[in-house]
């Protein structure tokens, strides 16, 4: 099932600034936090240094564009996953998918390499690996959708011939060609499959419950394959 939707709600899916489970997402973890701390740092240095270049005249600028630099630790998710969600929101067309599990499966990635020393004083690669949880999706048209993420504890409900929910994007009005999709939704088991949180969710589920009362059924149209890790 394919069921496009306005631009509005597009909009309010995807919203232009960041959510609070978006911003969570681009904080990140102790060592992110510190690497941007460091960016502020470095930022505020940089812009002392130029003091010259500012003058007298420029120093009310100066002082605007320190500030700014200095809150880099703040603002900065903000702008990565505003950014993010732009990347959905220049296309120009969406839709409500429903299809079905298709395939799901479980591998362990490479995610990088560290050097080290062993104790007879040898260099020593070790090979970081991630668990991760393969989720394929199709419909009756014989569109399907390939989406690895890190494994959660939660994924391991999951299983072939569960609905599938989806938000997906494209720059043709009839939706023939699907050029991105959002977080891939499990309504059965209540989980939801995604890297980055794309979505505001508690709208998603809302129009997906209305959707299913409303028992539209359009006519799908044939769709290439779209594969996305």
């Amino acid at each position: 099932m394919l069921i496009p939707l306005t631009r509005k709600i597009f909009e309010n899916l995807i919203p232009p600034v960041a959510t609070g489970a978006q911003y969570a997402y681009y904080w990140g973890n102790a060592q992110s936090f510190l690497k941007r701390l460091l960016i502020s740092v470095i930022a505020v240095v940089v812009i002392w240094l130029m003091s010259p270049i500012f003058g007298q005249g420029g120093a009310n600028l100066q002082l605007i564009i320190g500030i700014f630099g200095a809150l880099y630790w703040l603002w900065g998710p903000v702008a990565l996953a505003s950014y993010r969600n732009w990347q959905c929101r220049k296309y120009q067309y969406c839709g409500f998918w429903q299809g079905k599990v298709v395939d799901v499966y479980l591998t362990e990635d490479l995610i990088g390499q560290e050097e080290t020393v062993n104790n007879e004083g040898e260099l020593v690669i070790v090979e970081n690996r991630e668990r991760r949880i393969n989720l394929e999706v199709g419909d009756k048209t014989g569109f399907t959708n390939l989406l690895r993420v890190p494994l959660k504890k939660e994924h391991k409900k999951i299983k072939r011939g569960q609905v599938a929910l989806m938000l997906v994007m494209s720059n043709q009005p009839n939706l023939s060609r699907i050029e991105k999709v959002s977080d891939i939704y499990i309504p059965s088991q209540d989980v939801w499959v995604s890297d980055y949180p794309y979505l505001r969710r508690d709208e998603f589920v809302d129009i997906s419950k209305e959707l299913k009362q409303s028992k539209k059924q359009p006519k799908e149209t044939p769709r290439r394959r779209n594969r996305e890790d």
